[in-house]
This record gives C-alpha cells, sequence and structure tokens, in this order.
C-alpha cells in the first residue's frame, strides 16, 4: 500500500500541496500551449506570404535567364556563374519562445558590385543577377519560418500531452486521495468521539 494514503493529517496536508501544484502545473503548460500556438500560427502565415513571393520571383528570376542565355549564349552565362563566390557567410542563431529553441538565420548580403566585367554583359545579366539574389534571400528566410514552425509544432505537442497527463491522470488521482482520506480522518473523529462519550457516560454511572 502506498504510504502516501494512510489517512493522516501529514498525508493530507501532502496530498492538498500536491494537488495545488498539479494545478498550477496545468495552468502553466496551458498558458504555453497557448502561446506556442499563436506563434505557430503568426509563423504559418508568414510561410505562406513568403512562398507565395518565392514563386513569383522564381518565376522571374527565371526568364531573366532564359533572356540572358538568348542574348550572352548559355556557355558565357556559365563562365560568368562561375565568378560568383560560394555563399559563406551563413550563420545560424537561436532565440527561445517559452523554452522552445528557434533557429534565426544570419547572414552577410551579397556586395552589389558585379564580380564579372561590365564591358563583357549586357543588363540582362545584372538583372537576373539581382533576381537570383533576391531567391536567395527569400529561400533563407523561408528554411528559418518552417524550421521555426517545426520545432513549435514539436513543442506543442509535448506540451500537450504534459497538459493532458495533468489534467486527466494527475489531478483526478490527488483529488481522490485527498477525498478518501479526508473522509477516513472524519470517520475517525466520530468514531473517537463517540468512544469518548461513552467513557464518559460509563464513568458517570
Amino acid at each position: 500500500m502506498d504510504p502516501r494514503s494512510f489517512p493522516t493529517k501529514g498525508n493530507l496536508i501532502l496530498a492538498k500541496n500536491s494537488l495545488t501544484l498539479a494545478r498550477q502545473g496545468y495552468e502553466l503548460m496551458d498558458k504555453k500551449r497557448n502561446i506556442l500556438i499563436r506563434e505557430l500560427m503568426g509563423l504559418i502565415d508568414e510561410a505562406k506570404d513568403i512562398q507565395e513571393e518565392i514563386d513569383k520571383t522564381f518565376t522571374y528570376a527565371y526568364q531573366c535567364l532564359q533572356r540572358a542565355n538568348i542574348e550572352h549564349g548559355i556557355s558565357t552565362v556559365e563562365e560568368l556563374a562561375y565568378t560568383v563566390p560560394i555563399e559563406d557567410s551563413i550563420r545560424i542563431q537561436t532565440r527561445s519562445i517559452m523554452g522552445t529553441e528557434i533557429p534565426k538565420v544570419k547572414y552577410e548580403k551579397e556586395n552589389t558590385r558585379p564580380t564579372y566585367a561590365f564591358s563583357t554583359s549586357r543588363e540582362s545579366i545584372d538583372i537576373a543577377r539581382d533576381a537570383f539574389c533576391r531567391v536567395k534571400e527569400l529561400t533563407l528566410k523561408l528554411s528559418e519560418v518552417e524550421n521555426a514552425a517545426y520545432r513549435l509544432a514539436s513543442s506543442i505537442k509535448k506540451t500537450q500531452k504534459r497538459a493532458n497527463a495533468l489534467k486527466n491522470i494527475t489531478i483526478p488521482m490527488y483529488n481522490n486521495l485527498v477525498y478518501t482520506i479526508t473522509n477516513a480522518l472524519e470517520e475517525k473523529e466520530r468514531e473517537e468521539f463517540t468512544r469518548l462519550k461513552v467513557i464518559k457516560r460509563m464513568k458517570n454511572k
């Protein structure tokens, strides 16, 4: 038998304290879940907007690339593409939302100065380059938002499980324990009162 279930005043106090803590824990879990859901909804809307912009920007960028290929030739455009430096400035930082680590992508925006000569290229190359730079920026932003949304969704799931466990298991268990111990103590008090009355009556006789 669980010693905590013995009908003593000490166990009753402990059971009531545990019940209070469980209720407070549930309230905190519920608040945390609501905050995370609100953050997630905002990220979902943001991701949707970015995705729509990426689709438009990609379409425009490939149109610009096609025009550059026509004006310069595919081989020339490929040669110019090799002059673009490899992106190595991306850094991942994190911020915390209710204990959930959310990624924050940091990077240095590309220098506006082209890596090729103006004398050997036309405006279509510049336009295509700018369009694909915008695609890169949007892709980094989308990856940040989608990763944050995934982590928040995972945290919401865990928080929901803990809240459900407190609401459906822990709180009812301590409610029942408090009720059982209280009833047992009251029954003992009634028995003791009755016994004392009998003793007093016997003494009076």
